[in-house]
């Protein structure tokens, strides 16, 4: 073990325990986000320590109120009776707007359907449609996977998609998007919904339409921007009124111009 490498673990120790780490948990798709800027954060204030962790938006929401997170991060806004727990505790909630992220719904590279339209997805995911042939495809059965009901993806995705129409009985749900990622990579007949930051070659995405198959938009920064993409939601902070202080510096520096660069360099759309 070298000299400098126990040095470094010190100096390391030393700024653990001098300062109590700040926190962030919760959703998945804000977690690649948070873990870049909590990175590029420290490294301009090294006396600073963020610790970043995932678990879908109602963990985060939940450790919020239970007083083990200082910032809950979410891909959904927050559900009413979350907001009156964290009344009877006798706080208050701040919210802010860190970025915005456009929903992506991906296939298997080698399934010949391109464009969905917002009604057939609704079929799909509630399991009136159950074959690809029946929106232009082969003749292969479906199988659509979800994230957990933990998740903002999940609860946002019912709400723009489905229109609160429940999923299908037995759908497959998958603990983080990335795991959805791998499973859709798999199986041919697979269909699952994911943030834009978790896109790769190993999936294919599909054009959307929200006006009943006149017109359909690919998922890009650039057509989430513009308003073309229709499936977009906007990312969340949401700390303890009596935390501000503490998180503020933190969630400034993700609202600052070096903040938003993060943002568009990660996949998501800035501010």
């Amino acid at each position: 073990m070298t000299k400098q490498f126990i040095l470094s673990t010190v100096i390391l120790l030393t700024s653990l325990t001098s300062m109590e780490a700040q926190k962030i948990k919760g959703s998945d798709t804000v977690l690649p986000l948070s873990q870049k800027e909590a990175e590029n954060y420290m490294k301009e204030h090294p006396s600073q320590t963020v610790v970043v962790t995932g678990g879908g938006s109602g963990v985060g929401l939940s450790a919020l109120i239970e007083g083990t997170t200082d910032i809950a991060q979410s891909s959904r806004k927050i559900k009413f009776d979350e907001r009156q727990k964290i009344q009877a505790g006798g706080q208050t909630i701040q919210e802010v707007i860190i970025a915005y992220d456009a929903l992506v719904i991906i296939v298997h590279p080698q399934n010949r359907v391109a464009n969905l339209t917002r009604e057939q997805l609704e079929g799909i995911f509630t399991g009136k449609i159950t074959n690809w042939k029946e929106v232009g495809g082969d003749d292969l059965k479906i199988v659509p996977y979800s994230r957990e009901t933990s998740s903002g993806t999940y609860e946002f995705f019912k709400e723009s998609v489905l229109k609160n129409r429940n999923y299908k009985s037995g759908i497959l749900s998958m603990p983080a998007t990335g795991a959805i990622v791998q499973s859709v990579s798999q199986t041919r007949g697979a269909i699952g919904y994911i943030g834009l930051a978790y896109i790769n070659k190993h999936v294919k995405a599909i054009h959307v339409s929200y006006d009943k198959g006149k017109t359909f938009t690919a998922p890009s920064i650039v057509a989430a921007k513009n308003g073309k993409y229709p499936v977009v939601r906007p990312l969340l902070y949401y700390y303890l009124t009596k935390s501000e202080k503490q998180v503020r510096p933190f969630i400034n520096y993700v609202l600052s111009p070096e903040g938003q660069k993060t943002v568009s360099a990660t996949g998501f759309i800035p501010l």
